[in-house]
């Protein structure tokens, strides 16, 4: 989640965690990390949990469903163990500092034959891919960068640093810095976004609806990256494989790399392919949602 405003996760986190071993197998641990803020700054501290057993069952998450989580920032991941073993240390999200900021990446794919090589300070602590990813991340980034860059200068540098992770195998993550929330997808992942007027949601994976007016401000404004969806009528959009985006202030934010303009007028043309193909075929609603 990204919010202009600290936000609850209470909602979501309810419906994430049931995919922890619930309504989906990913039972091999769970994880979230979240940059509490009580105030309209987004927060530098980081509160970090994980745990090796199913988000379905864990204490914890039945703990954290009734903690007050207030937020800009929020990362949480539901794991299903295919590289490393179920272990502590394997959880996600993980988290590293780097320029005086914490940094929280999860990560959901395989990556074969990945092994990086890891020179700096940042080296996995467990024997997952996907901690080795974000450690040769983090690396590159520090060696890219000789202070602390702007959003759009690490979203620049992500766009180079990504691909080269993703020929591997899947690569679908989340990352943020405490100022933004960075989502890739290399297969699937949806996003929706929440404004003023807010409107009655019904979970997907359990059988709870909620008035978001009753909740929010009209001042209220976020974004949800997923999977899956999380809602049944909500506008989720599905991301575009290899698409890299980068949420700030609750909604999606322009990158101004040459590269990304490129990639964006091909991205839209691709969906407006799709969506004709499929219009023409089933439906007058389209596939997909441009955000400008």
């Amino acid at each position: 989640m990204n919010s202009h405003l600290p936000a609850s996760l209470t909602l979501s986190f309810t419906g994430f965690s049931q995919r922890g071993g619930g309504t989906a197998q990913h039972g091999d641990g769970w994880g979230i990390a979240f940059f509490e803020s009580d105030c309209d700054t987004p927060g530098r501290g980081l509160r970090h949990f994980v745990d090796k057993a199913s988000a379905a069952s864990s204490p914890m998450a039945q703990m954290l469903k009734g903690y007050p989580i207030k937020s800009h920032n929020v990362v949480a991941h539901v794991r299903k163990a295919t590289i490393g073993r179920v272990a502590l240390e394997n959880c996600h999200p993980f988290v590293r500092e780097l320029w005086g900021r914490y940094w929280v990446f999860a990560h959901n794919g395989d990556l074969k034959h990945y092994a990086p090589r890891l020179h700096s300070n940042f080296k996995p602590v467990g024997n997952t891919d996907s901690e080795q990813a974000f450690c040769w991340i983090m690396q590159e980034l520090a060696k890219s960068h000789a202070d602390v860059p702007s959003v759009a200068e690490l979203t620049c540098t992500l766009r180079e640093l990504v691909p080269k992770i993703a020929r591997h195998g899947t690569f679908n993550f989340l990352l943020s810095n405490g100022q933004a929330l960075w989502a890739h997808a290399s297969t699937k992942l949806h996003y929706v976004l929440r404004a003023h007027p807010f409107h009655q949601v019904h979970l997907k994976d359990e059988d709870v609806t909620m008035n978001l007016a009753e909740f929010n401000s009209p001042e209220d404004r976020l974004a949800i990256v997923v999977t899956e969806p999380l809602t049944t009528d909500e506008d989720w959009v599905a991301m575009l494989p290899g698409q890299l985006m980068v949420f700030v202030d609750g909604r999606p934010a322009q990158c101004s790399c040459p590269q990304h303009q490129t990639q964006a007028l091909r991205d839209i043309q691709r969906c407006v392919a799709s969506s004709a193909s499929t219009n023409s075929a089933a439906t007058s609603q389209p596939v997909w949602s441009v955000i400008s």
